[in-house]
């Protein structure tokens, strides 16, 4: 479930000193670096960029904006996003299809979680849409230095990638998840490599790092405690948002490490939240693309909404069931719909999901799991095991129970797919 909003969790106010000292790159005017009305934000965005250019692997092509703005400024704008991205009705077939699945409550609130979390845990974002760095005007002096390295990332990012493209909602919500997670991780893992360096006297190269996921968990998973609101949302959210700043950076780490250099966003930009959570299936020469799923069902039902819901969101799914996450290994794509038959009350819904599997040891390991527990559905639930074009694959409805048919084709690296 994610929402393509620019935000910065608390893991941006680990704060840093110092400034940078690299050289600006070749052919780039320092003067007219920054573009801000803002002489502190230009002095500081100035000391930093050059040093963030050479960290990110991407080169400076044009000056960066930069502005301050109030919490009543980026509330506005939020709701702006939220109206362009999850408009009322798209939030309220979500919110339905991921009650059926039980992974938020009955009648949940969507938009109104959304605008509360991010209100809570803001304090700064880049807006693709204005090409604009935004700084909040209440932040403390202590943690500015970090937010900018993060954000001046982001800033440098969409000079070489298109980062609302890369994002777009037509792509599905796991294709979306996982280039978010690269864009995310990517200024992730230079804010976190120039902190340490400011920190410390030895120059240290977060490539090449042990262990370096164990090491940040700590940091995230006292984000939950630290914001109330966060803590609070279905742990579907709270996964959600934070998933691009943990598994994004350990996945563009091991890009980086199997490519031997810092190579560039665009080309590290995975098609799946397996490939983040597992980077060999995107390092691997051809990468292992996901399944694209085109689900229809037969009349008198009709779809409402469908999307994918991806291995990072089956992994939370398992585990609110009781069951172990690892019986996600096996996902290779799905696609869910919530339908609607006609009846004399105006109409009947449920959700109807279908995974496709590596192998049938794989999907038989799913249904094993989710059997015993169709009872704990809010819906009758209905499980059937099947094979789709010769592929092993999973139904699973909940509520009304359609007759469907299914499609596959692998995806193709590059190339748009899944939600409507």
């Amino acid at each position: 479930m994610r929402f393509p909003i620019p935000i910065v969790v608390g893991l941006a106010l680990l704060g840093c000193a110092g400034r940078a000292a690299a050289q600006v790159a070749s052919g780039v005017d320092v003067d007219t670096l920054v573009v801000t009305s803002d002489p502190e934000l230009r002095e500081l965005a100035l000391s930093l960029l050059p040093d963030l250019a050479t960290r990110s692997g991407l080169g400076l092509r044009a000056p960066v904006r930069l502005e301050r703005r109030s919490r009543v400024e980026l509330e506005s704008y939020l709701v702006r996003k939220l109206d362009e991205e999850v408009p009322p009705a798209r939030a309220a077939h979500i919110a339905e299809a991921y009650a059926l699945l039980g992974l938020v409550p009955e009648a949940f609130d969507l938009r109104a979680t959304l605008l509360e979390v991010y209100t809570e845990q803001v304090a700064g974002f880049y807006d693709p849409d204005s090409t604009t760095l935004y700084v909040l005007d209440d932040q403390p002096q202590s943690s500015l230095e970090a937010l900018l390295v993060h954000e001046l990332v982001h800033a440098v990012q969409d000079q070489w990638v298109d980062l609302d493209a890369a994002t777009e909602y037509a792509l599905g919500n796991d294709r979306r998840s996982a280039a978010q997670a690269a864009i995310e991780g990517h200024a992730t893992l230079v804010m976190l490599e120039y902190t340490l360096n400011q920190m410390g006297s030895t120059e240290i190269d977060v490539v090449e790092m042990p262990m370096f996921a164990a090491q940040l968990r700590p940091s995230l998973d006292g984000v939950r405690e630290q914001y109330p609101a966060l803590g609070a949302a279905p742990r579907i959210i709270q996964e959600s948002l934070l998933l691009p700043y943990l598994a994004g950076a350990a996945f563009v780490q091991a890009a980086w490490s199997a490519r031997g250099s810092r190579v560039p966003l665009g080309e590290i930009l995975p098609t799946s939240t397996e490939q983040v959570s597992a980077p060999a299936r995107f390092t691997s020469d051809p990468p292992d693309a996901p399944t694209e799923v085109e689900l229809r069902v037969a009349a008198p039902a009709t779809v409402l909404h469908t999307d994918v819901l991806g291995f990072a969101e089956m992994r939370v799914f398992l585990e609110e069931l009781g069951a172990s996450a690892a019986v996600a290994d096996a996902w290779d794509g799905d696609r869910w719909a919530l339908v609607e038959e006609p009846s004399g009350d105006g109409g009947t819904r449920g959700v109807v999901w279908v995974a496709v599997f590596d192998d049938a040891p794989g999907r038989d390991r799913f249904v094993e799991a989710l059997r015993p527990r169709l009872e704990e559905f809010p819906e009758r639930a209905t499980l059937e095991a099947m094979a789709i074009d010769g592929r092993p694959a999973a139904v699973l409805r909940v509520g009304v129970q359609p007759d469907i048919t299914v499609a596959l084709a692998e995806q193709v690296p590059g190339a748009a797919g899944g939600g409507v």
